[in-house]
């Protein structure tokens, strides 16, 4: 399957392992399409992550439920990966449509409330965040508004439960994995006997996931993403099942593709920290690319996390000031 919409194409569906069915709910974002997961258990079905709160998302899953002849009350259980609009944008829709309760790690559990509740203030905390690494105040003032606009595609946000240690389907037991870094709660799904994972955005194919620091997270996100993925890596993992892009079959190949493509970034900036803002490094990093303020926000906050890794290991020095600024250590 290629990820890009044709005319009139709303949705993609394929039959995977364990008689589960791999389902492209298509977003406004470049990968085209977010991956969800739906596997009968007894007489029933469970959801992994339901995609992006938007007509096109509602429509796609209506789809789904038409051409498969599945009603919405078989679903009985529905589990998000992490808190993200593509990946948990329509679950207060889904909740609503099934009855199903939502299930996802504690951690984003609470960043769900903290960023897209009703007093959350986090579209002001960014903006507050990129202007003190240097953006100018005018893409500070876009960015804030185009993350305000994002809470329109998440709520309304259901009640969640905080998933257990251990879930079953497929008539399968699986291991929930807490994998750190692409956001603080995020969570895997692995099947032992049959080295299988279900990897939300914490492994892709061909594209790196974006590993950033936000106010509210954790503040050492690339150390987190780290060492999860070599956490998984002892997982001998044969299949890997993502959000975006094509299955995986060679994971621990590609997990250390992700490992290297870090290192290389790293030593990157290091040499361009040479008394500058991560807005100043973002800016040569990303300059092969016209950047909206959407994907602006994550090209700064990915860079602060690079350059804040590298603070921590010695390798460039954190200057606090307004603004602050990075300088590389001999």
């Amino acid at each position: 399957m290629k990820d890009v919409l044709k005319k009139g194409e709303t949705m993609k569906i394929e039959k995977i392992d364990f008689n589960g069915y791999r389902i492209g709910i298509p977003i406004p974002f470049p990968m085209k399409y977010v991956y969800c997961y739906l596997f009968k258990q007894d007489d029933h079905f469970v959801l992994i992550d339901v995609g992006y709160n938007n007509k096109q998302g509602k429509a796609a899953w209506e789809e789904v439920f038409q051409e498969q002849n599945i009603q919405p009350s078989q679903i009985k259980t529905i589990y998000l990966t992490h808190f993200h609009p593509d990946h948990a944008g329509l679950a207060g829709w889904m909740h609503q449509l099934t009855g199903a309760p939502v299930y996802m790690h504690e951690i984003d559990a609470r960043m769900m409330e903290h960023v897209w509740g009703n007093e959350s203030k986090q579209a002001r905390n960014i903006k507050e965040m990129v202007f003190e690494h240097g953006t100018p105040e005018v893409l500070a003032e876009e960015i804030q508004k185009q993350m305000e606009l994002l809470i329109n595609h998440i709520r309304p946000i259901p009640t969640i439960s905080i998933i257990g240690e251990q879930v079953k389907f497929a008539d399968r037991e699986w291991e929930v994995i807490h994998t750190p870094g692409h956001s603080t709660g995020h969570i895997c799904f692995f099947q032992e006997a049959e080295k299988v994972l279900i990897s939300g955005d914490h492994i892709l194919d061909k594209i790196t996931p974006n590993i950033s620091v936000w106010p509210g997270a954790s503040q050492v996100p690339l150390h987190d993403y780290i060492n999860s993925l070599q956490k998984l890596k002892d997982l001998q993992a044969k299949r890997a099942f993502p959000a975006h892009g094509m299955p995986i079959d060679q994971v621990n190949d590609r997990i250390n593709q992700l490992i290297n493509h870090h290192e290389t970034r790293l030593s990157v900036m290091a040499e361009m920290a040479q008394n500058r803002t991560a807005y100043e490094v973002a800016e040569e990093i990303f300059a092969h690319k016209e950047l909206t303020p959407h994907q602006w926000r994550f090209a700064i906050a990915e860079t602060i996390a690079h350059l804040d890794y590298l603070s921590i290991e010695n390798r460039v020095k954190k200057v606090i000031g307004l603004p602050i600024k990075y300088e590389k250590l001999c």
